[in-house]
């Protein structure tokens, strides 16, 4: 007899069929943990990192950067800065999903300014944009 060692083909089915169960089971609990990390670092980025920029251009300049000037004001000196002591980012901030930042001052919502992410459908309004505002409970 002729014996060689090695795994059938039923025991390779079965051992393919357990790793597809395994990853049935796995992948919808991970596809919905990005978008929520997206969005986590959207309210990073507003009520941390670009907010301190503004509030430290703010300092120095007795006021924060007007809408037209927008967050680019705090890489390149505006015309109306007296006394800019920038760059406050290296760069123009761009949300997880690619757009930029809707910047406006004074803001509609706060005295000073409004700063918001349009959110994963990248449209205002519909419920998933990320704000420096507390939202009304509907």
């Amino acid at each position: 007899m002729n014996s060689t060692k090695g795994f059938t083909l039923i025991e390779l089915m079965l051992v393919v069929i357990i790793i597809g169960v395994l990853v049935s089971m796995v992948v919808p609990r991970l596809v919905g943990r990005s978008e929520e990390a997206r969005i986590t670092a959207a309210k990073a980025d507003i009520q941390a990192n670009i907010s301190v920029a503004l509030d430290l251009f703010e300092l120095d300049n007795g006021k924060y950067p007007a809408t037209e000037e927008g967050l680019a004001g705090l890489q390149t000196r505006p015309s109306t800065a007296s006394n800019w002591k920038g760059p406050y980012l290296k760069k123009e901030p761009v949300d997880p999903w690619g757009k930029k930042y809707v910047y406006r001052s004074p803001g509609g919502h706060n005295p000073d300014y409004d700063l918001y992410s349009y959110g994963p459908d990248g449209t205002e309004g519909g419920g998933d944009d990320v704000t420096n505002w507390e939202e009304e409970k509907k």
